[in-house]
Parts: C-alpha cells; sequence; structure tokens
C-alpha cells in the first residue's frame, strides 16, 4: 500500500446523490455494526454537507475527527510498540508520524473506499471531493471515534490493527497464525476457512469468509480472499483469547 493514489468515480450533484452508498456496507467492510447509527453518520458528514443541510441534528463530524486523531495515535504507538520491540523513542515516533500523517491516514481509507460514503455539500462534489487527501484522511479518523465512543477501546483497537499492520512489517498471516496457534493450545484443532461469496465487479472485489473452530464461527469480508480471512481469525482470535482455559 504505496502512496494515496486517487481512484475516480463518478460525482452526483448532491452529497446523499445515488452513488452515495449506505453505512451500513462501510460497517461490513469494518466488522463493526454500530449500537447508535447516528455517530456513523455523524462521522460521514463534512461540514460542507451539515451547511447545506441544517437541522437540530445534523452535525458535522470536525468534532469526531479531533477525538479521533488522538485515539490513531494512541492505537498506532501501541502497534508500533509491540511490532518494533527494539525500537527508540525518536524512532517509533517518526513510524507513529508516517502511519497517521495524511498521505498515510488517505493510504487506508482508499482501502476502505471510504470516499463513496462520504455526504459533501456541492462545491465539494463539484471539485472532487471524494478523492481529496485531507477530506478523507479527516473522515477516517472521525469514523475511528465514532467506533470509539460506540464499542469502546478494544474494537477500536482490532479495526486499526487489521488496517495497519501490513503497514508495520508484520507478515499478512500474523493474526491466521496466532489463532493456529492459540487454538491448538487451547482446543487441539485448527481453524477451517471457506468463502461464503464475492460480491462487486472485477476491479473492486468484495470477498466473505467463515470460519469454523468448534463453535466458534466468524465472518470477515476484504478485499482479497487473505484480508478476509485475516478479518475473520481476528475476530475468532478475540473470541478464543477471551475464554477461560
Amino acid at each position: 500500500m504505496g502512496g494515496c493514489k486517487e481512484k475516480k468515480r463518478p460525482q452526483s450533484n448532491r452529497g446523499d446523490g445515488p452513488d452515495l452508498r449506505a453505512p451500513a456496507q462501510l460497517e461490513t467492510q469494518l466488522g463493526y455494526h454500530f449500537k447508535d447509527g447516528r455517530l456513523l453518520e455523524t462521522a460521514l458528514t463534512h461540514p460542507t454537507y451539515a451547511h447545506e443541510h441544517p437541522a437540530p441534528a445534523q452535525a458535522d463530524n470536525q468534532r469526531l475527527e479531533f477525538l479521533g486523531d488522538a485515539v490513531l495515535n494512541l492505537i498506532v504507538g501501541h502497534l508500533l510498540m509491540m511490532h518494533a520491540p527494539n525500537a527508540r523513542e525518536g524512532e517509533l515516533t517518526r513510524m507513529r508520524a508516517r502511519l497517521v500523517s495524511e498521505t498515510g491516514l488517505c493510504a487506508q481509507a482508499r482501502e476502505l473506499d471510504l470516499g463513496a460514503y462520504i455526504r459533501l455539500g456541492a462545491g465539494e462534489l463539484a471539485t472532487h471531493g471524494r478523492e481529496k487527501k485531507s477530506i478523507l484522511a479527516d473522515t477516517l479518523e472521525a469514523v475511528m471515534a465514532a467506533v470509539y465512543l460506540d464499542g469502546g477501546f478494544a474494537q477500536t483497537f482490532t479495526i486499526v490493527q487489521n488496517l495497519f499492520s501490513p503497514l508495520l512489517g508484520a507478515p499478512e498471516n500474523d493474526t491466521k497464525t496466532a489463532l493456529q496457534e492459540l487454538a491448538q493450545k487451547k482446543m487441539r484443532m485448527a481453524p477451517v476457512y471457506r468463502v461464503l461469496g464475492e460480491t462487486g465487479p472485477a476491479h473492486e472485489k468484495m470477498f466473505t469468509v467463515e470460519l469454523i473452530l468448534g463453535d466458534i464461527i466468524t465472518t470477515g469480508t476484504g478485499k482479497s480472499k487473505k484480508r478476509a480471512e485475516k478479518s475473520a481469525a481476528g475476530k475468532a482470535l478475540k473470541k478464543l483469547s477471551n475464554r477461560e482455559d
């Protein structure tokens, strides 16, 4: 995942136009379903949209962006401490700054195709606001804050870990390996993965994978089978880790 490369798409003339995807699709990609859906809607609402659609309940995502910045810095810092146990403070600071920079966050936002969910004002739509690095990065921060407020730190940590682990020098199958080792230790069996389906056009495939480990059954989605398996493994690992030996 190099830079934040632009992905062109048709632009509607309304922030809630026909090309705007439903937040529920983003929940599926994140592997987390909100108890309070208004939090996610707010996270996806740019100030220009809120300004053009004034309503008492229509807040924009700026406050969530503020909180999300702090949440991402904490979790990414934690992940770096885990993945680089011998790195010194200055090196950790530089690595974190790169990962949570506007370019770094934009790249992760594009992995989620976040631009397709953002409600924008007419002016931003006219200037391809859904492809702007600053808007994508800010919205990702807001979404992470929304998850944090709705589901707590553990849920947010899992999502951020799934997004950023491939950038930390960790093998793509880290989560799967950890699950396999714990499953052998606790249950004397290995997880089984199977593809449930594929959706979307050839250039934007989304895979859904089911994981079965005894009585533990989870599903994961991703833009590749490996990513979907990793997502399912992360959920199963959390369930298995919380069990008594």
